[in-house]
């Protein structure tokens, strides 16, 4: 049974699903999320006992992680190297980096992590758990 308070699932809307899936499912995949659930109007990646769903939004607008609401979702991404590999490969996959001029510090000088954005605005952070290497 999982721990009490721990994240059950997280639910994105998304204006095209079909634009939003290549790019959700390379970085979810990369994070150790397997293919879950797949409806016409929505997909979801999981691991252990927490998933993550994509679905078509059913009214029309777009997502500004800067308005009130979800700012982003921030994910342990393993070791520095795992999450300077993803920084790395990001672009290739429809994410753009952000803060690049204080990568990999933007979070603070005690707090290595990547930080993506894809053309939705939807913002993910990539927080490296381990040590220094």
């Amino acid at each position: 049974m999982p721990e009490v308070g721990t994240l059950h699932h997280v639910e994105l809307r998304v204006a095209a699903l079909d634009e939003a899936v290549p790019s959700w499912s390379w970085l979810l995949g990369r994070l150790g999320y397997a293919p879950y659930q797949a409806w016409p109007d929505g997909r979801s990646w999981l691991r252990g006992a927490t998933y993550v769903v994509l679905e078509s939004a059913p009214i029309d607008g777009s997502h500004d992680r800067r308005r009130p609401g979800l700012s982003h979702i921030a994910f342990h991404a393993g070791s520095r190297k795992d999450a300077a590999r993803i920084w790395a490969e990001a672009p290739a996959h429809g994410w753009r980096q952000l803060y690049a001029d204080r990568w990999p510090w933007a979070g603070g000088r005690d707090h290595y992590a990547a930080f993506l954005e894809n053309d939705e605005r939807f913002k993910v952070e990539l927080v490296a758990s381990n040590p220094p290497e």
